[in-house]
Order: structure tokens, then C-alpha cells, then sequence
């Protein structure tokens, strides 16, 4: 698969989840702290998301940075829309800007 496939890829998943988290690891066991405290957010919100492995595919890894110009991980989608990373999805938490998103 070329990146530009993997890229097609990534915005097809994205449309087609209302919530997308790309992070390393799975929600079930995340493999870094930032990963593992956006999944603690979504999952207190009581969100309904899917995830995907960058570390179990090193050109999703590399692709979906450049998909949505963010340089780290998570990155998280709600409704077709880039929200951002750990730093943002906890201040959003906090502020209670989350919870209607994922409404």
C-alpha cells in the first residue's frame, strides 16, 4: 500500500466512525502514557470509539501524521473532525467542551 492508499484509508475510517482514536497501542492496552489518558477520558465520557494501532503499522504511523499535519500521538477524530492530541482532549475534559462532542 503507497501513502496516499493508507491516507484514503485513514479518511474513509474517519468518516465512517463517529469517534476515531489513532493512538499506540489498543484501548483494551495502551502502549503510552498520552494513548492510555485519552482513552481514560473517552471512556469517562462513556464515548463509543474505535481505535487503531500505529505501532502494529509503521506507514499508518507515518501517514496519519501527515493526514492531519500533527506531528504526535493519539490523535483523536470526532465526526469526521481532527480535535487533537492528549494536551488538548484533557483540557477540553476539563472545560467540559468534550462531552458534547460525543454526544
Amino acid at each position: 500500500m503507497t501513502k496516499e492508499e493508507m491516507k484514503e484509508k485513514i479518511a474513509a475510517d474517519v468518516q465512517g466512525n463517529s469517534v476515531v482514536l489513532f493512538m499506540k497501542g489498543t484501548k483494551e492496552f495502551p502502549q503510552c502514557g498520552f494513548s492510555a489518558r485519552v482513552v481514560q477520558i473517552l471512556n469517562q465520557h462513556g464515548a463509543d470509539y474505535v481505535t487503531r494501532d500505529v505501532l502494529a503499522d509503521p506507514l499508518l504511523r507515518e501517514s496519519i501524521k501527515e493526514f492531519s499535519d500533527w506531528p504526535t500521538l493519539p490523535q483523536l477524530y470526532v465526526k469526521g473532525e481532527f480535535i487533537g492530541g492528549c494536551d488538548i482532549v484533557t483540557e477540553m475534559a476539563q472545560k467540559n467542551e468534550l462531552a458534547p462532542l460525543l454526544k
